[in-house]
């Protein structure tokens, strides 16, 4: 497996193996779930939920999948597509965020990880989106998460600078196999690396005006 390159003054706080039984939930001591269909702040259009049908472990893996079908939640809110939503509530300081991840690439469709605060808003967004056969590396400052109603009121949206898309070379793509996205997050400087390759670094001069980097 390909590891970034940490520094030696980083310590683990953190991690999973995803060591359980094939078809088992992740850890619940470690992850927990978002669910419903509200469109997440972003009008989207699935559901999500916390089967295993639509997150398992499958050979070491956590296989998140999206499915067609017709579902309707406790909420009273029906979609035409289910997924999942996992997070981890725990609270880290600066670091290293390591992902090893294979992307469906679809249209409409891509994997997303970020880092929200404790009150969910938004502060490094995102780790690891692949659409189109594109990594993005974005920075994404200010707005609470709304995630019950259909989309963010114009006052409230997150302002999404700065971003810079990555692509694997010509003949290449992130479906075809794992790849490692990983983010460098210290005060001042933030850092994404595909497959330990540094691609761009974002410095606190190019955050939003009035924006900053806070402790998660």
């Amino acid at each position: 497996m390909l590891q970034p390159p940490p520094p030696a003054s980083y310590k683990l706080a953190w991690s999973d193996e995803l060591s359980g039984p094939d078809g088992a939930s992740p850890d619940s001591s470690k992850w927990t779930y978002d669910v419903g269909g509200n469109g997440w702040g972003n009008n989207e259009l699935e559901y999500y939920t916390n089967r295993t049908k639509n997150a398992q472990i499958q050979g070491g893996n956590l296989m998140i999948t999206a499915q067609k079908e017709t579902y309707a939640g406790s909420d009273g809110v029906t979609r035409n597509y289910t997924s999942a939503r996992l997070k981890n509530p725990g609270a880290f300081q600066p670091s290293l965020w390591p992902l090893r991840s294979a992307n469906q690439d679809s249209r409409g469709a891509g994997n997303v990880a970020c880092l929200l605060d404790a009150r969910q808003r938004y502060h490094l967004q995102w780790l690891a989106e692949v659409r189109r056969n594109r990594h993005h590396g974005k920075y994404r400052e200010g707005a609470g998460h709304r995630s019950r109603i259909p989309a963010w009121p114009e006052h409230r949206r997150p302002r999404a600078t700065p971003t810079a898309p990555f692509s694997l070379p010509a003949g290449q793509n992130f479906a075809d196999d794992f790849h490692l996205y990983a983010v460098e997050w210290e005060p001042g400087t933030i850092r994404f690396y595909v497959d330990t390759a540094l691609y761009v670094t974002f410095k606190s001069s190019q955050w939003p005006t009035g924006g900053s980097m806070c402790s998660l």
